[in-house]
């Protein structure tokens, strides 16, 4: 069975008028079924994975699916794409941006793993919280985010569903904080296009709930009870405004962790186990998960 395969693809970006890459993960026995189509996960990186999208591309092997796929090698039975966020001034704003290094992008090993990193620091006690409908940002998330590569974004799964046997009936959306937001931004603008969405400590806004809503879209939302950055208390109100058009999702709270929620949501085998039952219509069978 042919190995996995961990593609950089070269693509001329709609939104900034300049060639940029994506990751393309390819699973364990691609090339070896030639007649297969594979479920295929589009992952948006947090705040943190910014670049140039060419030199500065492995920042985001930092964290999410990809981690998991290629540095601990695990076994995805799924096609990944993983573009990256310009950073858009970005760095100005933020010391772990300005002062990062690429000593800190985890190397794929030729034996074994490497170890994981150490969890954040987590602040405060823990309490409970009410809605809060007064959101910091609007139907667009954070500044500068996701949004801006809405074009590029969509192009990348074309080109993936039609060059890598992609199989558009299992078209899988998640991200991790800024990720998060946009994922949950790309899902209501393209409502009949995703079979699943995995929001991770990004919240909805409430313009994002009817279109979301009316596509019946399988969603399974996670957020950090002592998250400082993406307080609790602004999940609620879009949330509560899903549940009352009618469509029930799953929403975790990691009620001990703060932001890095993500590292155990991706580091689990429940979570792909779950994407991988989603089908958006009439396609092959779900694929069973055995990482």
């Amino acid at each position: 069975m042919s190995d996995p395969q961990l593609l950089r693809i070269s693509q001329l970006s709609a939104a900034t008028g300049v060639q940029r890459d994506f990751f393309l993960y390819l699973p364990r026995g691609f090339d070896s079924s030639p007649h297969r189509r594979w479920p295929v996960l589009l992952f948006l990186h947090g705040n943190g994975e910014r670049g140039d999208a060419r030199g500065e591309l492995d920042f985001v092997l930092n964290n999410g699916p990809l981690y998991e796929a290629w540095i601990q090698k695990r076994e995805l039975p799924m096609i990944v794409i993983v573009p990256q966020l310009p950073m858009y001034g970005r760095d100005a704003h933020a010391d772990y941006l300005r002062n990062r290094s690429a000593a800190e992008i985890p190397r794929r090993l030729a034996d074994g793993t490497p170890p994981r990193p150490p969890p954040h620091a987590t602040l405060g006690p823990l309490t409970g919280v009410l809605p809060d409908p007064a959101l910091p940002d609007g139907a667009y998330g954070p500044p500068m985010g996701w949004p801006e590569l809405e074009s590029d974004l969509m192009a990348m799964l074309d080109r993936v569903l039609a060059e890598y046997r992609g199989d558009s009936a299992r078209q899988y959306l998640s991200g991790l904080s800024y990720g998060g937001f946009g994922s949950w931004y790309l899902a209501s603008r393209h409502p009949q296009r995703f079979a699943a969405l995995v929001p991770v400590v990004g919240y909805p806004h409430p313009d994002h709930v009817a279109a979301i809503a009316a596509a019946r879209i399988p969603i399974w939302c996670f957020a950090g009870g002592r998250d400082r950055a993406v307080p609790l208390r602004y999940f609620y109100p879009a949330l509560n405004l899903l549940e009352s058009l009618g469509h029930r999702f799953r929403f975790t709270i990691e009620a001990d962790m703060g932001h890095d929620v993500w590292a155990r949501v991706y580091a689990g085998a429940d979570v792909y186990e779950w994407m991988l039952q989603q089908v958006r219509r009439a396609s092959a069978p779900p694929v069973e998960y055995r990482g």
